[in-house]
């Protein structure tokens, strides 16, 4: 007897029903073949998975991130990751020797999916030596020629390259490059129900046929055609099924799936349920028309005979291709081995490690058994993809904080990694610009050397361009500029610990006293230049680099500061007598943040506390103004930057707080924080001069809550807020802003 599963995408899960309800009735399965989400279920049965650990597959949470496409944080390495920018579009460019420009299109990631499939069906081939008659149950999935139009039928070579080829459909899962050269497609593009097949290749007894893709109407659908627009593109790449293919003595299954659809993949239950049902509904039928009958126990010690067939996991060798010679082993130096042999877990994260560096495209992992060398040969398919991207990002607020982002970043890979980038920031409050060199070089331990310049200006409100040092509103105006390098190394997937060394010159104008000024002041000059370094250690899995609602961060940096202040006073300084001076400054700070999410509900809401702390050995500067531009600064909004508050600036201070996120409908969510903090020895102005109070401050608190709407471009959000502030007008606020609201890091941070 022989079973055909059709395709239909999710609507494919409920074959899973079906293989289910015939085992529990003792039927017997000799032959199976399949056609896209059918291959996928049919390759699992004949690789000897039992209908209940297909199911158990299906229902895991590792199935939705294989169906969807969807970016493990803890899978996405950081080694060649750089800080969080304000872009909100990526575009790589690929230009070759010849100076031909391609932009690749972006489909469903099937970077999990590939991994999954290769772990999951190479013990199986391996045992059937590669040849699907061979398998737990003989078994064949379809693909398509589609430049020829001709149809391929696998029955041989790798399992997993054949499901992927019968998986491949326009608009979803990109094609993979075979061994031979070709790409194939989803075999529904010919004959989404391939009882043919099954006829020609096994010639069984009776066929059981199961259809969940589309049937051919017998007349036009006057009353629902409007409806049914919405599935053409669908209904128009697949061929549709004969009902009666599976011939006069087979059995026909159509679950009644109703309004369930082929992107349905959360709905893995239900669809199951549907399988189940159609099949209980046709038992009668089968049992009449299949008299014999399989003996359960018998079936198992088959199935565990067969599972214990396979070779052992001994992976011993791997290979890259596709790329240059030099470039094959850059990419190979990815992965990691202990010992002799590479263990899973090895692969598994030299293969995410890889793909994470968007240098390369089409990442396409493949495991085979090699007799000669009695273990399993890992091999990657890999393609280049862009060696020029460029970022465009801006934000939107109904605060003067408005900004333009742009960057540029060329690549050039040979044994090692070379890639260039520049950026800058243009805005009312914030302006910038960054450039760098950086060379990476994967290994067991992974490094990069970058020496890189940042150039950073902010300004707490506007000022006059006219003229030099006057002010008509500004009350502080921050310049540094910062050369240096820096050099990692990242021995996890999303940890990193980075040798920061550089000098800098900062220049901090300011007034020293907070009502409004006149437009004739002259603003005192704070200028701290000198020379600074920091071993920081990072680790993010954050699924947004703002407004995280899962994953976690944790950045711990010690710092050594030294260099000289020069203070010239102006016109709103009680020192303006004493003219120019100097002091020399040097310190050691440490500086911890921790924050992390949970999920709750499935994923609907979720919980996030925060930590933080600063311990600092600056002194203080020549006046209480320049002592306050100069120290770390507490910012647990967005918006906290933007804003020059006294009480969230201090050498010293300890912060928590938690946050609450639930979604409303859709992407908008509602999202609440709060935070408490204290300082320690807390600087306070004494007729300008800083002084340190002792003890402990009384806690300070912040608050935040307002709605997010996720666009294209970066949030979408309205906030009202609480700083415990001295300066009324800054406690209580009121905004909204689109775009992310992102900076470079100060010269000291």
């Amino acid at each position: 007897m022989g079973v055909v599963l059709s395709g239909g995408g999710a609507k494919g899960l409920a074959h899973v029903g079906v293989l289910k309800q015939l085992e529990a009735n003792d039927i017997p399965i000799d032959y199976i073949v399949g056609n896209s989400m059918g291959a996928v279920v049919g390759a699992m049965y004949a690789a000897g998975y039992s209908p209940r650990d297909i199911e158990q597959i299906v229902l895991s949470p590792e199935f939705q991130n294989w169906a969807t496409g969807k970016v493990l944080p803890d899978k996405t390495f950081n080694f060649l990751t750089a800080e969080p920018s304000p872009s909100s579009l990526r575009l790589g460019l690929s230009i070759d020797s010849t100076f031909k420009a391609s932009i690749s299109p972006t489909l469903v990631n099937d970077l999990n999916l590939n991994f999954a499939l290769a772990r999951l069906l190479a013990p199986s081939a391996a045992a059937a030596k590669y040849n699907f008659d061979n398998l737990f149950v003989p078994y064949r999935c379809l693909a398509t020629e589609v430049f020829t139009r001709k149809e391929v039928v696998q029955k041989s070579g790798l399992l997993s390259d054949a499901v992927r080829n019968s998986m491949t459909y326009p608009l979803a899962f990109r094609p993979i490059r075979n061994l031979d050269g070709r790409y194939l497609f989803d075999g529904a593009v010919l004959d989404n129900f391939p009882t043919d097949v099954m006829r020609q290749d096994f010639k069984p007894d009776i066929i059981i046929g199961v259809n969940v893709g589309d049937v051919a109407l017998k007349k036009y659908p006057f009353k629902n055609d409007d409806a049914l627009l919405t599935s053409t593109l669908v209904f128009l790449g697949s061929s549709v099924a004969d009902t009666n293919s599976v011939g006069k003595n087979g059995i026909y299954i159509q679950p009644a799936l109703g309004s369930l659809g082929a992107a349905d993949f959360d709905k893995v239950r239900a669809l199951i349920a549907k399988g189940d049902t159609a099949t209980q509904l046709k038992m009668a039928e089968i049992k009449q028309r299949i008299s014999r009958r399989v003996d359960t126990v018998a079936l198992q010690q088959r199935r565990l005979a067969f599972q214990q067939s396979v070779p052992a996991p001994r992976f011993v060798k791997v290979e890259v291709q596709g790329l240059r010679p030099d470039q094959n082993e850059y990419a190979r130096r990815f992965f990691r081995k202990n010992g002799s042999t590479y263990s899973i877990d090895d692969l598994e994260e030299g293969y995410y490690r890889l793909a994470s560096d968007d240098y390369f495209r089409n990442i396409y992992p493949r495991i085979r058994y090699d007799e000669a060398l009695k273990g399993y040969v890992f091999s990657v398919d890999a393609q280049r993809n862009n060696n020029i991207a460029t970022e465009i990002g801006f934000t939107l607020s109904s605060r003067p904080i408005e900004s333009l982002y742009l960057g540029v970043e060329f690549r050039y890979l040979r044994q090692l990694l070379y890639s260039a980038s520049a950026n800058v920031s243009v805005g009312r409050f914030y302006n910038g610009a960054q450039g760098t060199f950086r060379l990476n070089a994967p290994g067991r331990l992974p490094f990069y050397i970058a020496p890189l310049v940042t150039y950073n200006l902010w300004d707490y409100q506007q000022t006059s361009v006219l003229l030099k040092d006057d002010a008509l509103s500004t009350q502080v105006r921050q310049n540094d500029t910062k050369i240096g390098a820096q050099i990692g190394v990242s021995p996890r997937y999303r940890s990193r610990l980075v040798l920061d060394v550089g000098a800098f010159y900062n220049v901090d104008n300011y007034s020293n006293i907070v009502d409004k000024i006149s437009p004739s002041a002259v603003l005192d000059r704070t200028s701290f230049k000198g020379g600074t370094a920091a071993l920081r250690f990072a680790r993010n899995s954050l699924n947004r680099k703002q407004y995280a609602t899962a994953g976690r961060r944790a950045v711990v940096t010690v710092r050594a500061v030294t260099g000289t202040e020069v203070f010239d006073p102006g016109s709103t300084s009680l020192f303006q007598d004493q003219g120019e001076r100097s002091r020399h400054h040097q310190w050691l700070q440490f500086r911890g943040t921790y924050e992390r999410y949970r999920a709750l509900k499935k994923e609907k809401s979720a919980w996030g506390y925060f930590g933080e702390l600063s311990l600092s050995g600056q002194g203080t500067f020549f006046n209480y103004r320049s002592s306050l531009t100069t120290a770390p600064i507490f910012a647990p909004l967005p918006d906290s930057r933007t804003r020059f508050l006294e009480r969230y600036r201090s050498p010293n201070f300890a912060a928590v707080g938690l946050r609450y996120s639930q979604a409303v409908l859709g992407k908008l969510e509602w999202r609440s924080e709060v935070f408490t903090h204290v300082n320690f020895a807390e600087l306070v102005d004494n007729e300008q001069v800083a002084e340190r109070r002792s003890g402990v401050s009384r806690p300070y608190l912040t608050a935040s809550t307002g709605l997010i709407f996720t666009t294209p471009v970066g949030p979408l959000a309205l906030h009202a807020l609480y700083y415990d502030t001295s300066t009324p007008s800054n406690r209580f606020g009121v905004y909204a802003h689109l775009g992310y609201i992102l900076f470079r890091s100060r010269s000291l941070e």
